[in-house]
């Protein structure tokens, strides 16, 4: 059955770029879109992502693709963004990192302006370049990682990438964010700079891909996509780290939601959230009785904006609060109070 699906998905990539006129008109931009990525799986984690940036509009949906238990995948250069879903479903059905690349590889016309790498959930690494890549242009595949770079300023970016993913701590973000970091400081895109995005799958599928994706975020446009992108990581971070509070609280483990919570405070300067993170927090905390804990994440959230309390007043009727008008007189009064 494997051998049949894998036949299958080669059968349309060969169907689909028979000639260069319709592989144009259906999936080649008549201009090389992405500029460098990393695709990569920790091997503590088993989590798997991509990272790039490019001097190109909106990289973020034709780039990087990545599934749960399955793996990962950057297509790049002229690019062809039917590598993404059909590679994932090449490696679904067994087929190592390599194997699949290979077989998309061997029936697209285009591959001499392609340039794709790809991750497998078992840490299999695979990249190509294409002989007609814009220069500066190549690979480096390490361990359990692949980078990839065109039209570089020199030949030195992708080198860059792999030591720096290599020696960066942290997380698989924290160390994509470094390889793309590395990019830029060596020179990069000869270009410039203008998109960047990250997507980031837990080891194993959960069956509800949203749940799955730990990180997938995107900047479209802007005059530094990669600090960009760096700061609103850190912010999915806290976010990340409020749902594990309430999950926490739900639980019953009120200690533990405190922990997450006041991470996630501290992710977030309260200039950075306008108030969206305390005041849910302290919604939250109010709702299971702790009106002591609640009252300062209140206080936060109206600091940045007095209209806060007008929203904490229709909670109630939504459910979201309890319907006494004693517990919410004093969550406002609390929320309101002066702070010295």
């Amino acid at each position: 059955m494997k051998r049949i699906c894998t036949l299958i998905l080669v059968a349309i990539i060969a169907t689909t770029s028979t000639t260069p006129d319709a592989q144009a008109q259906e999936s080649t931009p008549y201009r090389p879109v992405a500029t460098y990525s990393i695709v990569a799986r920790d091997s503590l984690t088993g989590q798997m992502g991509v990272a790039v940036q490019s001097h190109w509009f909106s990289v973020g949906p034709i780039v990087p693709f990545a599934q749960a238990g399955v793996g990962a995948v950057a297509t790049q250069s002229f690019v062809d963004s039917r590598y993404g879903p059909l590679g994932l479903e090449l490696m679904a059905t067994g087929r190592t990192a390599e194997e699949a690349l290979r077989a998309l590889v061997s029936t697209d016309t285009g591959e001499s302006v392609r340039q794709v790498g790809m991750v497998d959930a078992n840490g299999n690494a695979a990249a190509h370049t294409g002989s007609m890549a814009v220069r500066m242009a190549g690979h480096h595949v390490g361990a359990q990682y692949t980078v990839q770079a065109n039209m570089m300023e020199n030949d030195t970016v992708w080198p860059a990438m792999a030591r720096a993913y290599e020696m960066a701590e942290g997380d698989l973000a924290d160390r994509l964010i470094a390889a793309l970091e590395a990019a830029q400081a060596e020179g990069g895109d000869i270009r410039g700079k203008q998109s960047a995005a990250i997507v980031v799958v837990s080891a194993e599928a959960t069956g509800a891909p949203w749940v799955d994706r730990v990180f997938d975020l995107r900047i479209e446009d802007h005059p530094e996509p990669v600090v960009e992108l760096k700061r609103l990581v850190r912010m999915q971070r806290a976010y990340n780290a409020m749902n594990a509070g309430d999950a926490f609280v739900t639980a019953g483990d009120m200690s533990s939601a405190l922990e997450q919570y006041d991470k996630a405070m501290a992710l977030l300067p309260d200039a950075a959230t306008n108030g969206e993170a305390p005041f849910w927090v302290g919604v939250t905390l109010a709702g299971v009785g702790d009106l002591e804990g609640a009252i300062p994440y209140l206080q936060r959230a109206y600091a940045q904006d007095i209209r806060w309390e007008e929203l904490l007043g229709r909670l109630p009727a939504s459910g979201l609060l309890p319907d006494d008008r004693s517990l919410l007189e004093n969550l406002r009064t609390g929320m309101t109070a002066r702070q010295d």
